[in-house]
C-alpha cells in the first residue's frame, strides 16, 4: 500500500500541488478565479515555458546553458533592430534571429565537444557576451521603441480570444513532445543524458546529439526574447535577466534530472504554471517584488533537493 501512495505521488505531484495551489488560492483572493486571470497567468509564463523546453532537453542530455537569458536579451534587441532600423518584413526578421540563436547553441556545443570543456564554463562566458553583445548592439543600453506597428502582435495580440504568445508555447509543446518521444535523435538525447559511455559503444554519434540539444536550447530562446520584445514593444538590454532562473526552476520543479536521462516535457510545463500561480497570487496580495525572489528562490532550492533525495533512492 505504501508503495502505491508512493507511486502515486511520484506521478501526479505536480498536478496534486497545482490543485492545492489553485484552492487556496482562490480562497486567498477573490480576483484569483476569473478567465482573464488565467489567461493572463499563462500569458506571463509562456515566454518561460518556451525557453523552459530548450533547457529541459538540454538538460535531460546531460548539460547546462547558463547563457539562454542573454541569448533572449540580444535576440530581442535584434529583432527590434532588424525591424526598425533595416525594415525587414516580419517573418523574415524572426528567421534570421533564431538562427543566430541556433548559432550561438552550435557555439556553445562546438566547443564543449571539440575542447573537453564544462558546459558551466562555456555558457557562463556565452552568458557575459552576448549580454555585452546586446548593449553593444543598442549603442549603450538604449532600447529600440521606433519600432513598425505591427511589431507587438507576437507579445500582445489575439487570435480570437487567446493570446498569441498561448498559441506559439502550446505549438513549441506539442513538436518537442513529439520529438523527444517519437523520434531517433530525441530517444538519443535520452541515451546520452543517461549513459553517455553506453551511446558510444551503441554507436550513437555523442558529440553530434550534445551540438543538436543546445542548438535547439539557444534557438528557443531566442524565440523567448522575440515574444518578450514584442510585449514590450522595443528591444531592451536588460530584458530577460530572470529568464535563466525561471526555465531551470520550471524545468527541475517539473521533474528533469540534473544528472540528466531523465525528464518531461508535461512536467516542465506543470513546473511553469505553478512558478506562474506563485507569482500571480503574490501580486495579487501586494507582495513584494523582492520578496517574490526569496519565495522562488526557496522554490528552487526545494526543487533540488527533492532531485537529489529522489537520485539517493534510486542510485
Amino acid at each position: 500500500m505504501n508503495l502505491r501512495i508512493k507511486s502515486f505521488l511520484k506521478t501526479y505531484r505536480l498536478i496534486i500541488i497545482l490543485v492545492l495551489m489553485i484552492l487556496v488560492s482562490s480562497l486567498v483572493s477573490e480576483h484569483f478565479l476569473s478567465l482573464n486571470n488565467f489567461l493572463n497567468i499563462i500569458r506571463q509564463i509562456s515566454m518561460v515555458a518556451i525557453i523552459a523546453v530548450g533547457s529541459t532537453v538540454i538538460i535531460v542530455n546531460g548539460g547546462i546553458d547558463l547563457s539562454v537569458g542573454s541569448v533572449a536579451a540580444f535576440s530581442g534587441v535584434l529583432f527590434a533592430g532588424l525591424m526598425a532600423n533595416n525594415h525587414l518584413p516580419m517573418l523574415i526578421a524572426i528567421l534570421i534571429t533564431l538562427a543566430v540563436g541556433a548559432v550561438v547553441g552550435f557555439i556553445n556545443g562546438g566547443v564543449m565537444v571539440s575542447f573537453s570543456v564544462p558546459p558551466f564554463i562555456v555558457t557562463l562566458a556565452t552568458m557575459y557576451i552576448f549580454r555585452g553583445l546586446a548593449y553593444i548592439y543598442t549603442g549603450g543600453g538604449y532600447p529600440i521603441s521606433n519600432v513598425p506597428k505591427n511589431f507587438d502582435i507576437l507579445g500582445r495580440g489575439y487570435i480570437g480570444y487567446i493570446p498569441v504568445p498561448i498559441i506559439i508555447m502550446v505549438l513549441v509543446f506539442i513538436i518537442f513532445i513529439w520529438f523527444l518521444n517519437y523520434t531517433k535523435y530525441g530517444l538519443y538525447i535520452y541515451c546520452v543524458g543517461g549513459n553517455e559511455t553506453a551511446s558510444k559503444l551503441f554507436g550513437v554519434n555523442v558529440k553530434l546529439v550534445k551540438i543538436v540539444a543546445y542548438v535547439m536550447g539557444s534557438a528557443l530562446a531566442s524565440l523567448g526574447g522575440v515574444i518578450l520584445a514584442s510585449r514590450l514593444n522595443s528591444g531592451q538590454p536588460a530584458a530577460g535577466e530572470n529568464f535563466l532562473f525561471m526555465a531551470i526552476t520550471a524545468t527541475i520543479l517539473g521533474g528533469t534530472s540534473l544528472t540528466g536521462g531523465e525528464g518531461t516535457l508535461v512536467g516542465t510545463l506543470l513546473g511553469a504554471v505553478i512558478l506562474g500561480l506563485l507569482s500571480n497570487i503574490l501580486t495579487l496580495k501586494n507582495v513584494s517584488y523582492f520578496y517574490q525572489l526569496v519565495v522562488q528562490g526557496l522554490v528552487l532550492m526545494a526543487a533540488v533537493i527533492l532531485d537529489v533525495m529522489l537520485v539517493k533512492k534510486t542510485s
